[in-house]
């Protein structure tokens, strides 16, 4: 038992088993031209043939409004307490969901590639692995030492690797299959074993020919380093390890062939998905609400201190109107690049996108950062240095290094600061240098160095103003997405203006992905709380 399943055991990986079933399909279905195959027919194929995808956008947003909360009306007697769950229904749920995941990370991530799974170093699964994996080899040597030598582990093993072989060939290979047949015929192999006449170097020889073959041209190095192999056990291990790679290898290129027919449905694929959870999950849009219902407060705040509401209740209501539900998607999405990843929560929706929104986060943080330095360093020597080329870059990098990991809780502001401060002066005065400038005073340099340290309070005046002028200018991308030019850089921001724009054009598709996913439930939320809650926003007395 133990020789049957170890090397199962080594390959096996749940992300890999699905591409590759799906690939063996979407094979299948690439060698009969005639027949047609619609893209829902590939797709059901990455969640092991569940129903074809529902292509009723009315059905599905009719179910959406049912499921949402409060969308029923006030008249309705709330609902029962969620019955139990069976432990079939929960892994039906996480399948669909992994599935679900896995199309969004294929879509969303172009560089989505299926690597090897490395336990941690130390672990306990990593050495129970490694003494299960030692013991079986061992025991494989064992019996082939024996006089005369025992092939029943070495058979099983030669059975899997046809296996394997057998599943990297297209329906059209013809002459291949009929080789690995005929080569690795068990029954011969075993037959051959009984009557000590097996070469079992021979088969082995045979078998890293036909992987050369069949592996990618990144594999050569691997497969020569097979060949260069003399003993028996160590050459079995290595190819269960180089067919590992070639089963990775195999899986990425299904991912990258089926990409674009993805791409097509993914919006509707995950909708569907979505739904099905949240029919198993009624409480799974809570979050959404909450955060829906933060950005519209943010915004009747706002146009109530720009635009104090009027006594009639004509203007009330028009008040209420303007907030339209565009904009306050808009707001709760710019809401994501200030939150709180430790204490609270992520939004449903935008839960497969935490990560990315973090990162992104991340980079503005570092850019604010940049771009105060860069605001008060120029400010600092006057026009001398605002076209030396080349200049702007250096503080870039200089704040981007010394800012690395600043979003750990050990990371230490002030001293970054102090220690940014000295390099940008260093900097300046060697640039000032160069180009025939006097270098600063001991009194500027102390002056820049201390508006440098001042950027580590949250209440810094300019930091606070190049922050506003960042998230104003990802507002106007967001409202202006659909165009192809991007909105004109605030001024202040010229020094960041391309990272700025980079970091806007990945913010927005991620941005627009999710709205085309996730619309019909926001407009269902968002109905709700614009027919009911935004007059009394706009009405509320000002804060003082």
């Amino acid at each position: 038992m133990l020789s049957n399943s170890l090397p199962k055991i080594k390959v096996r990986m749940v992300a890999s088993c699905i591409i590759l079933s799906f690939q063996r399909k979407q094979l299948k279905m690439s060698q009969n031209p005639h027949k047609p195959h619609s893209s829902e027919e590939k797709l059901s194929a990455l969640e092991d043939d569940q129903e074809s995808l529902d292509n009723s956008e009315q059905s599905i947003r009719k179910r959406i409004q049912q499921s949402v909360p409060g969308s029923r009306g006030d008249d309705t007697p709330k609902s029962s307490p969620p019955r139990p769950v069976s432990v079939e229904e929960l892994m039906e749920t996480a399948k669909g969901v992994t599935n679900m995941a896995l199309v969004h990370e294929i879509v969303v991530n172009r560089d989505f590639q299926i690597k090897p799974a490395e336990l941690p170093e130390h672990s306990l699964e990593k050495k129970v692995r490694e003494i299960v994996h030692k013991v079986f080899w061992d025991c494989l040597e064992a019996q082939l030492k024996e006089e005369p030598p025992t092939y029943d582990h070495a058979i099983k093993l030669l059975g899997e690797i046809k296996e394997n072989l057998l599943s990297f060939l297209l329906p059209g290979h013809t002459r291949l299959r009929n080789q690995i047949m005929e080569v690795l015929d068990l029954d011969l192999i075993k037959q051959e074993a009984e009557n000590g006449a097996l070469d079992i170097a021979k088969l082995i020889e045979f078998v890293t020919g036909m992987m050369g073959t069949l592996c990618a041209p990144a594999r050569d190095e691997e497969i020569k380093k097979l060949k260069d192999t003399h003993e028996i056990v160590p050459l079995f291990r290595a190819i269960f390890s180089v067919l590992d790679l070639m089963k990775m290898d195999m899986a990425n290129f299904a991912i990258t062939s089926i990409r674009p027919k993805l791409m097509q449905q993914s919006a509707e694929y995950e909708r569907k998905k979505f739904q099905e959870f949240l029919e198993k999950q009624p409480n799974s849009l809570d979050l959404v609400t909450d955060w829906l219902q933060e950005a519209a407060d943010d915004l009747a705040k706002l146009r109530h201190k720009k635009f104090p509401p009027p006594s009639s209740a004509v203007g009330a209501a028009g008040g209420a109107a303007a907030l339209c539900s565009t904009a306050i998607q808009n707001q709760a999405y710019l809401k994501l690049l200030k939150w709180d990843h430790t204490n609270r929560p992520f939004p449903e929706t935008v839960l497969m996108d935490q990560r990315r929104f973090q990162e992104i986060q991340l980079e503005l943080e570092q850019l604010l950062m940049a771009g105060t330095v860069l605001l008060v360093t120029f400010n600092a020597a006057g026009a001398a240095l605002i076209d030396v080329p080349g200049f702007a870059e250096k503080i870039k990098t200089i704040v981007r290094v010394l800012l690395t990991g600043m979003h750990l809780p050990s990371f230490n502001l002030k001293e970054s600061l102090a220690t940014i401060g000295e390099k940008v002066c260093a900097e300046v005065n060697s640039c000032l240098s160069q180009h025939g400038f006097a270098p600063f005073t001991a009194e500027k340099e102390t002056v820049l160095k201390g508006q440098i340290q001042a950027v580590a309070n949250p209440d810094n005046t300019i930091c606070k103003l190049i922050d506003s002028r960042i998230q104003k200018f990802l507002e106007h991308c967001l409202a202006s997405s659909h165009q192809k030019a991007v909105p004109t850089v605030p001024g202040g921001l010229g020094p960041i203006q391309r990272e700025l724009e980079e970091i806007a054009v990945k913010y927005v598709r991620l941005v627009n992905y999710n709205k085309m996913v996730f619309s019909p439930y926001y407009d269902a939320v968002l109905g709700k709380i614009l027919t009911k809650e935004e007059p009394q926003l706009v009405g509320m007395p000002e804060e003082s």
